[in-house]
Order: structure tokens, then sequence, then C-alpha cells
């Protein structure tokens, strides 16, 4: 465990170090916030069932937070460490595979704590609420976190079989498509067939669903024990292949 803690310090000393890497991590996911409610809000006002009360950018939210959490810096650090012999020096010293996996996931956890509570800050004054209270605001916090930890697993796998920036910074585009195969703009009842069955298989739809639940509903446990259940096997799906494949890792 201290190895971890030890290997989490330096990841996030690494991003420090690199503000204009967080910089979009922020700004990117507010911009489509204000560009999606700003073209559909007028579509759902207040009023509309599935906002519970709020404005559209309460609905919205949930989609920025997922994208902002999914815009984790650990694998291109993984790629700099890998080209500059780090690495390789890290796997030659007794610290454990799996305090080096979760040395870094950690860091993104971290980060994306930090990064979810100021958008989180930011829309308030938007008329955004947390209707599940302080308690509710923990658990989206802990939630979208755990995310971020299995995208950077994810990110990780890629980096350590390609050795490639450029490989690595392309994977990332495959959340696009699983952001918005989701009940995006609406709930899922109202998504035509064919989208409604592509985001019941979408894995990301379940940790939408829970985020949106926590800010819209007054906890509202199906949704958001589904969110957690998604991202608990999916976060040990992605560190349990992360050591393996540094284990293998000629």
């Amino acid at each position: 465990m201290n190895q971890a803690v030890a290997l989490a310090q330096r990841a996030l000393r690494e991003a420090l170090r690199t503000p204009e890497a967080l910089l979009p991590t922020l700004f990117i996911p507010l911009f489509f916030l204000v560009v999606n409610v700003g073209q559909v809000a007028e579509i759902f006002p207040s009023g509309t069932s599935f906002l519970e009360g709020q404005n559209y950018a309460a609905f919205q939210l949930p989609s920025s937070i997922l994208l902002a959490a999914s815009f984790g810096s650990a694998a291109l650090f993984l790629v700099e460490d890998i080209e500059g012999g780090y690495f390789d020096k890290l796997r030659a010293a007794p610290v454990s595979r799996t305090a080096i996996v979760l040395g870094r996931l950690a860091a993104e956890a971290v980060k994306s704590f930090a990064i979810t509570t100021a958008m989180v800050l930011v829309s308030v004054p938007f008329g955004v609420s947390i209707a599940s209270g302080p308690l509710g605001f923990v658990l989206l916090l802990v939630l979208t976190s755990a995310w971020a930890v299995v995208f950077s697993g994810f990110m990780q796998l890629i980096a350590l079989k390609s050795r490639s920036a450029a490989a690595t910074n392309s994977g990332s585009l495959i959340f696009f498509p699983l952001l918005f195969l989701t009940p995006n703009f609406v709930p899922r009842d109202l998504l035509s067939r064919p989208m409604e069955i592509a985001a019941t298989f979408n894995p990301v739809t379940y940790i939408m669903e829970g985020l949106r639940s926590l800010i819209l509903d007054d906890f509202e446990w199906a949704p958001i024990g589904r969110g957690f259940v998604v991202v608990a096997v999916l976060g040990v799906l992605m560190v349990v292949l992360n050591v393996r494949m540094i284990r293998n890792y000629d």
C-alpha cells in the first residue's frame, strides 16, 4: 500500500507540473454543457416531467462530468515513462506490480474528484442542485472517480500494448461513441428503439443514469446501485488486466 501511495503522489506531481493538460479537462466539458443546454433547454423547460423540477442543465451535467472523467492523462505519462526508461527501472525494483497499476489509477481518481467538485460548483449558480443532498454529492464524486479509474485503466492497457503516445491518444476516441450511445439528451424510454437497445447494452448508460439520479432524485437506489456495480466490475477487470500485462511485459 505504501508503494501505491508513493507512486500516486508522483503521478499527481506530474499532473501539477503540467497544468496546461488539466485546463482542457475542465474547459471542454463545460463548453459542451453550455452548448447542449443552449440548443435543447427551450424544448425541455423546467416543468418537463423527467427534470424533476430542475432545469435542463441538471439533466445534462452528468454527460459533461463523464466527459471530464475521461480526459485522464495517466496513460500518456505511462508512455513517457516507457520511452524514458523509468518504467523498466520500476519493474526491476522490488515494487509490487499491483502498486504500479494502483498508483496511477488512484491519482486519476483524485484528479477526477477535484474536477467534478469544480464542475458542480460552477453549475450551482445556473440553477443546478444535488437533490440527494450532501451524501448524494459524495456518492456522485465517488461514482465519477470510479469511472475515471475504469477509463484510465483501459487507456493504460493501450499504452502498455502499443508503447506509443499516438496510439494511446487515439484510443481515447472510443469514449465518444460510448457517450453518444447513451440517453444523453433524453431519458432512455424516449429514445428510438434501435438507440434504446444500444444504450441498454452500453455500460456508460448505467453510470450516467446513476449520476443523473443523484442530481435529480432523492436517493432512487436502483439506478445508483446499477452504476456502482458497473464501475466495480469494470474497475476490478481493468486492474487485473493491467497487472497481468505488466507481469508479461517484455
